[in-house]
């Protein structure tokens, strides 16, 4: 099963894309052993619509672009939290499930439409707090790599 990442807004030369790039590397290094064949991160820029809705459904349209075969997360302020070892635990599930793809759905600035998170398999939060997108990238990257570290017993993770 292979990881995507839909982003709207790009990691600029830093500590931050740095990071992001250490965890990409890190999923890819253990992924096999978790069943997870790759991870790939498309990003695009903000759009420069006038209005909110616009720029909402615009950004819409560029991330549902890379969804494929598989179940579609979108992350929201507004979603779930769950345990490192749940969200294990769901990503083992979708592999062994013979899902191809699970895609991950960052937005922008101005969040998800509604539409978008009725379509989603899943809506997920990292807690009540608002995380500028950069950070949540990189939450999510390390939580994903987490999640494999558990699901191969490395000791990554300690509960």
């Amino acid at each position: 099963m292979k990881i995507a990442i839909g982003a709207v807004g790009h990691l600029k030369s830093g500590p931050e894309k740095e990071l992001a790039a250490d965890y990409e590397g890190r999923i890819r290094a253990i992924g096999r052993q978790a069943g997870v064949t790759g991870i790939v991160v498309k990003e695009w820029s903000e759009s420069r619509a006038a209005q909110p809705t616009e720029r909402i459904s615009d950004e819409a349209t560029e991330l549902w672009g890379i969804v494929g075969d598989g179940p579609v997360v979108i992350l929201d302020e507004r979603g779930k939290a769950k345990s490192s070892e749940e969200f294990a635990y769901w990503l083992e599930k979708q592999a062994t499930q013979g899902h191809r793809q699970v895609t991950f759905l960052l937005g922008g600035p101005d969040g998800h439409d509604a539409e978008s998170r009725v379509k989603a398999d899943m809506v997920m939060s990292f807690g009540p707090m608002t995380f500028p997108h950069r950070l949540a990238r990189i939450m999510l990257l390390e939580q994903i790599y987490r999640a494999l570290t558990i699901l191969v017993n490395h000791p990554y993770h300690r509960p």
